[in-house]
């Protein structure tokens, strides 16, 4: 390690965040190395090493001969101040070399307001932060992710977008920029060529035009890219790359643990939920071949937990013969269960008898609504009957901590609607004094409220987001219906979600934005330490945008919107009739129901999905 970093280390909080040498960390000879990439994440290691997305990447770019992926996150202020000082640039943990000399830096996107982290986090590296100054080939700057659907808001900034499931994709990408190296081509060159691979977007082979309301008029393919770019999925999950060497993290992060991907996807159709439209359609794991990695994920690290991780984890096929499975492996190791997203309709006495065999945790329950009505528009499918069933269930099986989510500004919500929110957690509370066998130790019920955001590639993708003040109308009027001292009552910074929604559904306007809160200042906005409304509205006003218009203002049945470049596999017109649907309070029946023609498996060759 430089002797001036070792020094440094000793001045910031939590230095292992910045060292490297975690056990199952991949060294390799740079000898045998011909594309080096650093995966960069642009928030702190604590978070980056929860995700699974990095395990996986990680993995299997590194299982390709001659391809050497490292890692980078971004540093809290006290660490980012030192290295500024001492001029030293940023670098990646495996082999502490700067970012400068690497030939792909790979961002991963996964939530809108990371992007001024993106920024810094390449000047910190010495890197021009736009695709136009950077001349030369390398280091190739891209991004994937979530967010990366509708790509326009950080166009200026990559030189292009992995759209999808990046597992084959990112493989693809590095094995062109490494014949463009080896032939020498220049930039523009590898990005033509690049955009003929299925998945990936080259924002500057696309141009935009706008009407003189501001809406966005037409998109302009050129140079032989496509009009439209489909994203890519893994068809077989089995056939592909399954991290069972995670790396074990030196300091404690978010999600301690490993964390066993069951499948992708979601056959609900919740109409507010992004990813699980994104994801579909839905393909699942094998129960043998989890059971396998699971062990061997256990056996390589040393957890003592394992998490089961899906969009609807409880409605995964077979989930009891897994469980039972996991826990004859787990139980004589003392290492623990636990089962996130699950369901209030589905969670039954033997999935909560395994669940708690080893060790008992807190339940959660996402009914997102407090009343049957505003359920049935969002297409929740979730009954009162049914989560307060499960509620007995948990309570007459010990547990006596649960936490209800839910969100304010739904579309078609009324003041009715959210005394509702109240009125449900009070039933929940009354379960729990008629079932609980033993009240002496109290309960505790936790009621949180998000503001809704309005996201891209959903049936909500034409709504407006409440305002500020009117969420927080909302806040107070469902804070002064609670009033039971065993209920608590948590709300969500509703300025982060404004900016959230201008940002998911902002247009390539918006990169000036982006760039002018971060030569303010900006960074590690989903931070409270970090982020500030006034640089950010500042910033939309030196620009001469607004973000109400991107967030509050409801959409054109037939405006283009900046992401309609993209497709998830779902279609606008599927879509569009969603958004009816929820409007006359009809709900969806999920897909092991009856497939409803979405379109998502178009993406499959062998045009079904796994449910």
């Amino acid at each position: 390690m430089d002797a001036v970093l070792e020094r440094i280390l000793t001045r910031v909080q939590k230095p292992a965040r910045y060292t490297g040498g975690e056990y199952n960390e991949i060294i390799k000879d740079k000898a045998d190395v011909d594309i080096r990439m650093a995966f960069c994440f642009p928030d702190t290691y604590e978070i980056g090493m929860s995700n699974l997305g990095l395990q996986i990447l990680y993995g299997a770019i590194n299982s390709q001969p001659g391809m050497w992926c490292e890692r980078c996150f971004a540093p809290w202020g006290d660490m980012e101040e030192e290295l500024r000082k001492a001029k030293i640039p940023l670098y990646a943990l495996e082999s502490g070399d700067p970012l400068t000399e690497f030939d792909a830096l790979g961002f991963s996107l996964g939530y809108e307001m990371a992007y001024t982290s993106v920024l810094n986090m390449l000047d910190l590296a010495g890197i021009p932060v736009r695709s136009a100054d950077r001349r030369s080939l390398t280091p190739l700057v891209f991004a994937g992710g979530t967010s990366c659907i509708n790509p326009e808001p950080m166009a200026d900034f990559f030189d292009l977008c992995a759209i999808g499931e990046g597992e084959e994709l990112d493989v693809e990408i590095l094995r062109l920029l490494r014949h463009a190296k080896s032939e020498g081509w220049d930039k523009p060159r590898f990005l033509r060529e690049a955009a003929k691979i299925p998945g990936v977007y080259v924002p500057s082979l696309y141009e935009p035009a706008y009407n003189d309301d501001g809406t966005l008029k037409s998109v302009t393919a050129r140079d032989g890219a496509p009009e439209t770019v489909t994203k890519r999925i893994i068809e077989n999950l089995d056939t592909a790359f399954y991290p069972t060497r995670a790396i074990v993290p030196s300091t404690e992060i978010v999600h301690d643990r490993v964390v066993l991907e069951l499948f992708r996807g979601c056959v609900r159709g919740c109409r507010f939920c992004q990813a699980g439209f994104a994801y579909r359609p839905v393909r699942r794991h094998g129960t043998e071949f989890l059971l396998e990695k699971a062990k061997a994920a256990l056996e390589n690290s040393g957890y003592e937990e394992i998490t089961l991780s899906s969009l609807s984890t409880s409605d995964f096929k077979g989930l009891s013969e897994l469980t039972d499975g996991l826990l004859e492996w787990c139980e004589p190791r003392k290492i623990s269960l636990s089962l996130p997203s699950l369901r209030a309709d589905n969670f039954s006495m033997g999935l909560m008898e395994r669940v708690q065999k080893v060790r008992k945790s807190g339940l959660t329950f996402a009914p997102e609504a407090g009343s049957q009505r505003l359920r049935d528009v969002i297409n929740k499918n979730v009954t009162e009957e049914a989560l307060l069933n499960s509620c007995r269930i948990a309570f007459e099986g010990g547990w006596n901590t649960l936490k209800l989510y839910f969100m304010l500004g739904l579309p078609t919500e009324t003041d009715e609607d959210v005394a509702a929110i109240a009125r449900l957690a009070e039933k929940v509370l009354h379960t729990w004094r008629e079932y609980a066998p033993n009240k002496s130790r109290g309960v505790k019920i936790t009621v949180s409220t998000s503001m809704f955001v309005p996201k891209p590639h959903t049936p909500f993708e034409w709504e407006p987001q409440v305002s500020v003040e009117e969420y927080l109308r909302r806040v107070r009027l469902l804070r002064d219906n609670l009033t039971s001292r065993s209920i608590t009552y948590n709300w969500h910074e509703p300025h982060v979600s404004l900016i959230e929604a201008a940002l998911s559904r902002g247009d390539r306007r918006m990169g000036a934005v982006i760039e002018e809160v971060w030569r303010r200042g900006g960074k590690l906005d989903s931070w409270s330490d970090y982020f500030s409304m006034e640089r950010w509205l500042d910033a939309f006003d030196s620009r001469g945008l607004d973000p109400d218009f991107y967030a509050g203002r409801t959409r054109g049945e037939d405006e283009l919107f900046p992401w309609d470049v993209i497709s998830v596999g779902v279609s606008k017109k599927y879509l569009a009739r969603e958004r009816k649907e929820a409007y006359a309070g009809r709900v969806t029946p999920d897909c092991r129901t009856r497939c409803m023609g979405c379109g998502a498996n178009c993406l499959m060759e062998r045009g079904a999905c796994d449910e």
